[in-house]
């Protein structure tokens, strides 16, 4: 009993996970669960057994991505002296667990941000973002204490739109050049909040 558990929850992660690449590849739109089975090695009947649709599939992953988004979010702005950290360690910590994450999951920018997606799932991670502004507005608060509320939102969310921007080609890359756009988003981050700490 205990062995068909577990293959049945390595068939639904196998699913999953084909699921995910297949949406990074295709898009959701796209992709079919006859193309999902053949991604995971299964038949279209087994995939069957644990979801009725590319809509229950997308739910599920869609679940198992946003704790994963969750965990890369707390460890990314987690309770650190972010105060006294050199700014240009306060950018790297703060992007490597959301780097990770997304390039560990390539197809959750497509999932997630994909208006062709139903509604639930798309909402599903906006508190999240909106959690992420909100803390990097705090940070900016609490290393620069003369911004105003209204500043620092707006910084925050200058900030975040930067990461955004940059992912989907830091994914995208590999090797040296993956290591180079990091670098680059990175500096563009420090160039962008050294004046306003400096009071610019």
């Amino acid at each position: 009993m205990v062995r068909r558990q577990a293959r049945g929850q390595q068939r639904i992660a196998d699913i999953l996970d084909a699921a995910l690449a297949l949406f990074a590849e295709v898009g959701y739109a796209a992709a079919s669960t006859n193309a999902i089975a053949a991604r995971a090695g299964i038949s279209p009947g087994s995939l069957y057994q644990f979801f009725r649709n590319k809509e229950e599939i997308a739910h599920a992953l869609s679940e198992r991505l946003v704790e994963a988004l969750r965990a890369a979010h707390a460890d990314a702005f987690g309770d650190r002296d972010v105060v006294e950290l050199p700014l240009e360690e306060l950018v790297e910590r703060m992007t490597a667990p959301l780097i990770a994450f997304n390039v560990g999951n390539p197809g959750a920018k497509t999932l997630f941000g994909n208006t062709d997606m139903p509604a639930a799932l798309a909402a599903a991670t906006r508190p999240l973002h909106e959690a992420v502004t909100g803390r990097v507005a705090a940070v900016l608060a609490a290393r620069s204490p003369r911004l105003s509320d209204v500043e620092a939102a707006r910084y925050a969310t200058v900030a975040v739109q930067i990461v955004r921007a940059l992912m989907g080609p830091i994914v995208a890359a590999s090797g040296s050049e993956r290591d180079a756009l990091i670098g680059e988003l990175r500096r563009a981050l420090v160039g962008y909040l050294a004046p306003i700490e400096a009071g610019a």
